[in-house]
């Protein structure tokens, strides 16, 4: 029991999130509602409304062999996971793409901190009620056992008159006690008792067996390392929205999430909204959350699942029903077409990346994130860093220095193709 006390008190303490999750969170001149990155999936796009107003922080928090990687008898290739040149080159990454210049955001003051007893939702609530009388319970029996033998070490402690008396005689042998043997049997029983009912409250709030009355209907699927929402009937007329690591979800309504995984076990938590629930291959887990106000909602995988475990963010943006529809049926219109960037368009339909990524009237492609409307994204690599030109065209040209293991390779293209395909990408709002 005292364990557990000292573990729910370590999981109180604040951890800061890396990348761009802890930089952009808090974004005061952000103008945009986001759905996604370029490690995301399948059609996260978001409304882009220069008059409204930033949304308040309210929290801040696959394995895919690598031809380049190495053959089977251990010679090493120029992405080779041990080769210390890489891992050199993605912190010189890392450390670029972290200066103010190429990052081009404004100075997130406490953004990036999450801590579990953060409660914006039901469920959460629920469950930090239930941490801290746990805690209580714990930390007074702490107490009451640690000052007891602080007593005894100093009302007790052997001095020299005492020594040599008992050199004579022994002390008062106590073969018993009926008061004390019954009160540490009854005691415990009762605490035990008081907690098992709590805990079974607690479960029957949070892990409902049918969603909330007027709930929302969204899809989670884990990824390695990304996650990806859908909302197969919200719309009503057979249209499906797809979108990635960004949920938009509106304020007050209950949403309802049935998780799954297309690789390995993930986890989904977002602590301020509810608790972790796991995504295992080839079996539908349900949870639900109900945003009490409007704002950025912060959180990751929390079960180790790969290379970049740490690094599979996750953000929920809670908005008001009105601005939720708007942003849906956005995300359900055709990809803005430019006819300024046709040969970059041209350049996507004629490599590879058709063949994972979707492009409303491009490419139907089923493996990575849609980009119909990557453009009005926030972050790309799964919110690893800020979705900027600069850091888009570094994605592009080699996403292993960003984010090591993650199945989209690098196609070697020149100087000139980067600036065509990033141009194009851009347009894409």
């Amino acid at each position: 029991m005292l364990l557990g006390a000292l573990l729910v008190l370590l999981g109180a303490l604040p951890v800061v999130l890396p990348g761009a999750q802890a930089a952009d969170a808090a974004a005061p001149g952000a103008s945009r509602v986001t759905t996604s990155s370029v490690d995301s999936t399948p059609a996260a796009r978001a409304v882009s409304d220069p008059a409204r107003k930033p949304l308040p922080v309210i929290c801040a928090p696959g394995l895919a062999p690598n031809p380049d990687a190495g053959d089977a008898r251990g010679v090493r290739g120029p992405r080779d996971l041990r080769d210390m040149r890489d891992m050199r080159d993605m912190r010189d990454m890392r450390d670029n793409t972290t200066s103010p210049g190429m990052l081009d955001r404004p100075p997130s003051s406490g953004a990036g901190v999450t801590a579990i007893f953060g409660a914006d939702s039901p469920p959460s609530e629920s469950i930090r009620q239930l941490a801290w009388l746990v805690l209580g319970i714990c930390a007074g029996i702490f107490m009451i056992v640690e000052g007891l033998l602080i007593v005894a070490v100093i009302r007790f402690r052997r001095r020299r008159q005492a020594a040599q008396a008992a050199q004579e005689h022994e002390p008062t042998q106590l073969y018993g006690s009926n008061p004390i043997e019954l009160a540490w049997t009854i005691v415990p029983l009762l605490i035990v008792f008081v907690l098992g009912l709590v805990t079974i409250r607690t479960i029957r709030e949070v892990q409902l067996t049918e969603p909330p009355e007027g709930s929302l209907r969204v899809q989670v699927i884990g990824h390695q390392w990304w996650w990806e929402y859908r909302f197969p009937d919200e719309l009503g007329d057979g249209r499906e929205v797809v979108t990635a690591n960004e949920l938009v979800v509106p304020v007050g309504r209950p949403v309802w999430l049935e998780l799954e995984s297309a690789d390995v076990v993930h986890s989904w938590w977002v602590p301020r909204l509810a608790g972790k629930t796991d995504c295992i291959p080839a079996r539908t887990n349900v949870t639900w959350f109900q945003a009490r106000r409007a704002g950025l909602y912060l959180g990751q995988c929390a079960e180790y699942c790969g290379t970049q475990h740490a690094n599979m963010l996750l953000r929920v943006t809670a908005v008001p029903p009105d601005d939720f529809r708007a942003w849906l049926e956005h995300q359900a219109t055709p990809a803005v077409v430019d006819a300024g960037v046709d040969e970059g368009q041209r350049l996507f339909a004629a490599l590879a990346c058709l063949n994972c990524h979707a492009i409303d009237g491009v490419s139907a492609g089923m493996f990575g994130p849609n980009l119909s409307h990557l453009a009005s994204r926030e972050t790309i690599g799964s919110g690893i860093v800020p979705l900027t030109r600069a850091n888009l065209r570094a994605w592009i040209a080699d996403p292993q220095k960003l984010k090591i293991g993650c199945n989209m390779p690098s196609l070697k293209l020149d100087d000139r193709q980067l600036d065509l395909l990033t141009d194009y990408l851009m347009t894409l709002r």
